[in-house]
């Protein structure tokens, strides 16, 4: 089931002139998918800028099953409508999930990557894993593709968007594939480690 396309926009800088955006280019793990849409890392990530006073705007183009070729074919509207100054790519597992390509994936992640470079932005990408019953080859190539393509592009990296969330029932929904609203604080705070210096060092 695909999601809405949902915008979290906080207020502008009081120069008159655009805040600068934050572009989250996702799937459901983005998208706060069987959560509410203000309890997403998303919409936390939000308040968190808003919290220390940023003037940057978090635009939200995550979309509910969502594969790396899907968003390589829509990376170009989205950077247009959008104009971001840095781009969140988390992408990658639902290709793992259906068993996809790896070199294919990373590909497509190259891909997305690259465009986002070629307006400009800065960009983060956001590594996976998979559950072991895929397999250890595939598993571990899997989870090396999202640092080969962070390392290969020359761009900031978080390993891995789950890492510290423990592994409870409560942490997950019924699917024991997404996130709980109580995950959504600690993924948040994964990206929030590589944004923040990004954030921080930009002109005001």
């Amino acid at each position: 089931m695909r999601s809405i396309l949902f915008a979290v926009l906080l207020a502008c800088s009081g120069t008159g002139l655009a805040a600068p955006t934050i572009l989250v280019f996702g799937d459901s793990l983005s998208a706060a998918y069987g959560i509410p849409q203000n309890a997403g890392w998303v919409a936390l990530l939000a308040e968190r800028l808003e919290q220390t006073k940023s003037n940057y705007t978090v635009v939200n183009a995550s979309i509910s099953g969502e594969t790396s070729a899907g968003g390589a074919a829509r990376i170009g509207a989205a950077l247009a409508k959008s104009k971001p100054a840095i781009v969140i790519v988390e992408l990658g597992a639902n290709d793992g999930l259906r068993g996809l390509p790896i070199a294919q994936m990373k590909t497509n992640l190259k891909t997305i990557v690259q465009a986002a470079k070629r307006q400009s932005a800065r960009v983060i990408v956001v590594g996976m894993l998979l559950p072991p019953n895929y397999g250890a080859q595939y598993v571990n190539a899997f989870r090396a593709a999202f640092r080969d393509v962070a390392r290969d592009e020359r761009v900031a990296f978080v390993p891995l968007l789950f890492e510290g969330v423990p592994d409870k029932r409560e942490m997950f929904q019924a699917d024991n594939l997404h996130p709980s609203d109580e995950a959504q604080p600690i993924m948040m705070e994964n990206v929030w480690r590589r944004l923040a210096a990004m954030v921080n060092a930009a002109p005001k």
